[in-house]
């Protein structure tokens, strides 16, 4: 029977092979502490060597990995949903594949949840006081920032960050959508979750190219928002069920 892991790591990649080997020795040190885990690497149809890199890293002294592959490109929350339903432990850490964000901060996010009551299902990185991205991303981020919190109420200041730490039985109940990460919180607190945001170190991307432009990540994340307000709005009453 396989020992169920104190936290797993789930790393959505999309031709990211330059990046994951030094991704994956990171995230090792980070979480020296926290044996035993898992470094689950989701590989949504790349079409480089990312899943050979993957594979070496392993090889290369690293034996918690493990990789998903998609068999054709599926998007960024579908590879999350994939890691997080094939993950052995209750809490999940997701962090970008791109390297920008810093593992180091995951147990951060650790020590959050720990001190926190029994209904904090969700921390949130928050990456503003140390963005390293270009005016465009982060001006686009900002007002996908502000609109999605005027219009959900959510209370979280950077949805968009990839690094998370999560309850992974509640994340499994939530609504499944494309596009969902961008609004997990308003869609924990949906479920009766408390959400708390900690800040986070952020990078520049060094090796790579972004999957990210002005269209994905600003106009159709304002897109999906209208259909997570009307998600909220029918949510049902919230009742207590007792059997006598």
């Amino acid at each position: 029977m396989k020992t169920a892991a104190k936290i797993a790591v789930v790393i959505p990649v999309c031709n990211e092979e330059e990046n994951v080997g030094a991704l994956a020795r990171e995230i090792q040190a980070a979480l020296a502490a926290q044996r035993p885990f898992e470094i689950i690497f989701v590989d949504d149809g790349s079409t480089d060597g990312t899943a050979a890199a993957v594979r070496a890293a392993r090889e290369g002294g690293i034996p918690e990995i493990r990789l998903l592959q998609h068999s054709a490109r599926s998007g960024q929350s579908a590879a999350v949903h994939t890691g997080v339903r094939a993950a052995n432990a209750e809490w999940i850490a997701t962090l970008d594949g791109d390297g920008q964000n810093d593992p180091a901060d995951i147990p951060a996010l650790i020590a959050a949840q720990a001190a926190g009551g029994e209904r904090l299902r969700l921390v949130m990185g928050n990456r503003k006081a140390s963005r390293k991205d270009s005016w465009l991303r982060k001006v686009s981020s900002s007002v996908a920032n502000a609109v999605r919190g005027w219009m959900l109420s959510d209370g979280t200041p950077d949805t968009g960050c990839g690094i998370k730490l999560m309850h992974r039985a509640t994340f499994l109940e939530l609504p499944r959508f494309n596009h969902m990460h961008r609004f997990l919180p308003a869609l924990f607190q949906r479920a009766g979750a408390q959400v708390i945001s900690v800040p986070v170190r952020h990078r520049p991307r060094t090796r790579g190219a972004s999957k990210y432009g002005l269209h994905n990540r600003l106009w159709v994340g304002i897109v999906d928002l209208f259909g997570v307000r009307w998600l909220i709005r029918r949510n049902p009453p919230r009742i207590t069920i007792t059997e006598q």
